[in-house]
C-alpha cells in the first residue's frame, strides 16, 4: 500500500511545478535564495519543501506503528508514555574512589543510569604502573588495574536495580569480567544486572584507533562476550555497536549509520558461527549513535537505521522473533561540535541535539557538559547537562506522542532516502569482500578522512557556519574559567592498591591460571570469558591478561591509507 494513486501524485506534482513556475519564481525575482543549493549535513541535497509526492513510493508498511515491524516509528508501542529513556551522564576521572563520588552525586541528582569513562592506559591493557601509563593515570577516565578497583568504583551502588555501561573496547572483556566476579561476590542473580559493555572493536579499527590485537582474535574476543552474555546474562547488552566514534573522527551522518551496521553483520555472522541463533542473542544488541546538529536529518537517521536493522535481521539471518529485530541505541549529543569560544553556547547545541535524540526515539541519553572542550566537566556542567534532559522529558511535552515527527513530508522522505543509501553501502562492502577486509585495505578510513576534509574546508571558508569560530566571533580571556582539577596524586593512590594487590595474591595460582587463559586462546571452540573471571578474581590486573595474550596474538599495525 502507498500513500498516492497515479491520478492524486500526477495532479500533486502538477501542482508543484505550477507553485515553482509561478509563485516561487515570482519571488526569485524580488528575493533571491541564499544559495543555488541546500544540502544536509551529512551533504545530501535538500529541496524547497516536500509534498505527499516525496513519500508516494514509500510503502506504508516500512513506516508503520510504534512497536511493530520494522519499527521505524519505535520500538515499543508505548515509548515514552511508559517510562522515559534512561538519563545516564557519563563519568569518569581519576581512581575507583574518585569516580564513585561524581556517580553519587548524578544519581542524587536524578540521573537513571552509570556511564563510565576509563583512562587510557586502562583502554590500551596497561597497568597504572607501566612506564607506558607515565602522565595518564586517571586523566581522562578512570583507572583500572584489578578487580579492587572495580570494587571501589561500584561501591554502594545496588548493581541489581541501576544500569552500569562501561565505556571501553579493546580491553571490554576484562573489565566485564571484574564486573561479573563483583557481582558474583555480593551475592546478587547475574540474570538481573542490566547495562552494556561496549566492546564494538570493529569500530576502532575504523574510527577511534584504540586496539590492541590483530581484527581477528579482537573479533573472537567480541564473539565470547557476547555468547557468554546470552547464556547467563539475560538482560546485560554484551555490545554497544557505536557508530559515534565514527561520527566524532569526522564521517557523515550517512556512513556513520551504515559503517555501524556494516559491522553489525560481522559480528552477527561470527556469533552465529558458534551454533547459537539470532534469536538466543540478537534481543540483547544494543548501539550507540550521535546526535548531530542537523535536526531533522538526524531524526530521519535514528528512523532509518531501525528499519534497516529490522529488515537485516529478518531477511538476513532470519530472525523470528521480534526482539531480535527492535533496533535499541543509546545517544550522545555531538562532542566535535561543542567549542572553547563562547563556551556556554554549547548548552544551546546540545540542547537542540538531544531533542532530536528524543524525537528520534532513543533509549538512552547522554548530554555533553558545556565546558568539555576544556577538560573532563566539571559538575556545575553536567548538572546543566542532565537538567537538559530532564526539562525535555518533564516541560516540554514532546514525550507524550510518540515519532510526533512520522508523517512529516521531510522526515520521511529522508528516511527513504537514508534507508535506500545504506542498503546501497552494505552492498557496496559485501561486493569488495566484507568489513574486515575493506577495514584491512583502509577503504572506511579513507571515506571518512575525506569527508571530514571537505567539511574542514567547508568550517574554514566560513559555508560551514560555526558560531563564535567563524562567524560572531568575539575576543575572550579563558584565564579564570574553572575545569575540572586532575589530582596529581591520583597516580600514586592508584599504584599503591595496584601494587598491593600483586603482593597479597597467589603468585602460584595466578601463573597456572595465566597459562589456562593461553590454552584456552588457541582453542576457538572455547570461550575466553570463564577463565578471564578467574583471574581477576585471584588478583590477576588488565596487564597480566593483556601481556600475556600479547605474546600469542601479537599487536596490531595499521597499514596509513592517505
Amino acid at each position: 500500500m502507498t500513500w498516492l494513486d497515479p491520478k492524486k501524485l500526477n495532479d500533486l506534482q502538477a501542482q508543484r511545478q505550477d507553485w515553482e513556475e509561478n509563485e516561487v519564481a515570482a519571488f526569485l525575482r524580488k528575493q533571491p535564495e541564499r544559495k543555488e543549493q541546500f544540502h544536509s549535513i551529512g551533504d545530501i541535497p535538500v529541496q524547497r519543501t516536500y509534498t505527499a509526492a516525496d513519500i508516494a513510493q514509500t510503502p506504508l508498511e516500512d513506516i508503520g506503528l510504534p512497536g511493530r515491524y520494522p519499527f521505524t516509528r519505535g520500538p515499543y508501542p508505548t515509548m515514552y508514555r511508559s517510562r522515559n529513556w534512561t538519563m545516564r551522564q557519563i563519568a569518569g576521572f581519576g581512581t575507583g574512589e574518585d569516580t564513585n563520588k561524581r556517580f553519587k552525586y548524578l544519581i542524587g541528582q536524578g540521573q537513571t543510569g552509570i556511564s563510565t569513562d576509563f583512562d587510557m592506559p586502562t583502554l590500551m591493557g596497561y597497568d597504572s604502573d607501566h612506564p607506558m601509563s607515565d602522565g595518564e593515570v586517571g586523566r581522562e577516565g578512570v583507572a583500572i588495574d584489578t578487580m579492587a578497583d572495580m570494587e571501589a568504583l561500584l561501591a554502594d551502588i545496588d548493581l541489581e536495580n541501576i544500569s552500569v555501561s562501561l565505556t571501553i573496547n579493546p580491553t571490554a572483556w576484562i573489565l566485564l569480567a571484574m564486573y561479573v566476579a563483583l557481582a558474583e561476590k555480593r551475592g546478587y542473580d547475574l540474570n538481573k544486572l542490566s547495562g552494556t559493555v561496549q566492546a564494538d572493536i570493529l569500530k576502532e579499527y575504523i574510527a577511534q584507533k584504540e586496539y590492541i590485537y590483530p581484527i581477528a582474535p579482537s573479533v573472537r574476543i567480541v564473539r565470547d562476550i557476547i555468547t557468554y552474555s546470552a547464556k547467563n546474562l539475560k538482560r546485560y547488552n554484551p555490545i554497544n555497536i557505536s557508530g559515534y566514534h565514527i561520527s566524532e573522527a569526522g564521517s557523515s551522518p550517512l556512513q556513520e549509520a551504515a559503517f555501524t551496521l556494516a559491522n553489525l553483520i560481522t559480528y552477527v555472522e561470527e556469533v552465529t558461527k558458534t551454533g547459537l541463533h539470532v534469536d538466543e542473542f540478537a534481543p540483547r544488541l544494543a548501539f550507540f549513535f550521535v546526535s548531530q546538529a542537523d535536526f531533522f536529518e538526524e531524526v530521519a537517521k535514528f528512523r532509518a537505521l531501525r528499519r534497516c536493522y529490522a529488515k537485516i535481521m529478518k531477511e538476513r539471518f532470519g530472525a523470528k522473533n521480534p526482539e531480535s529485530m527492535r533496533l535499541r541505541f543509546h545517544c550522545q549529543t555531538a562532542a566535535a561540535t561543542l567549542t572553547r569560544p563562547q563556551h556556554k553556547i554549547n548548552i544551546v547545541r546540545t540542547t537542540l541535539q538531544a531533542l532530536s535524540a528524543v524525537l528520534g526515539g532513543t533509549q538512552s541519553l547522554h548530554t555533553n557538559g558545556y565546558d568539555e572542550a576544556f577538560a573532563i566537566p566539571t559538575e556545575d556542567a553536567m548538572k546543566m547537562a542532565l537538567r537538559t534532559q530532564q526539562i525535555i522529558a518533564e516541560e516540554t511535552n514532546v514525550t507524550q506522542v510518540i515519532d510526533p515527527l512520522g508523517g512529516s513530508y521531510y522526515v520521511e522522505a529522508l528516511t527513504t532516502e537514508y534507508e535506500e543509501k545504506i542498503f546501497e553501502i552494505l552492498k557496496e562492502v559485501e561486493e569488495r569482500g566484507g568489513t574486515i577486509k575493506m577495514i584491512e585495505q583502509g577503504w572506511f578510513q579513507k571515506q571518512i578522512s575525506d569527508f571530514a576534509y571537505e567539511t574542514a574546508l567547508r568550517k574554514q571558508s566560513g559555508e560551514k557556519p560555526v558560531i563564535g569560530v567563524n562567524c560572531y566571533v568575539e575576543s575572550e580571556n579563558f584565564r579564570d574559567l574553572e575545569v575540572h582539577p586532575y589530582d596529581k596524586t591520583t597516580a600514586d593512590r592508584q599504584i599503591s592498591r595496584t601494587r598491593r594487590v600483586r603482593a597479597e595474591r597467589d603468585e602460584a595460582k595466578l601463573q597456572a591460571l595465566l597459562n589456562q587463559l593461553l590454552d584456552v586462546a588457541k582453542d576457538e571452540t572455547k570461550n575466553i570469558m570463564p577463565i578471564t573471571i578467574e583471574l581477576v578474581k585471584n588478583g590477576a590486573t588488565m596487564g597480566d591478561i593483556v601481556e600475556k595474550l600479547r605474546v600469542l596474538w601479537g599487536t596490531y599495525r595499521e597499514t596509513p591509507v592517505f
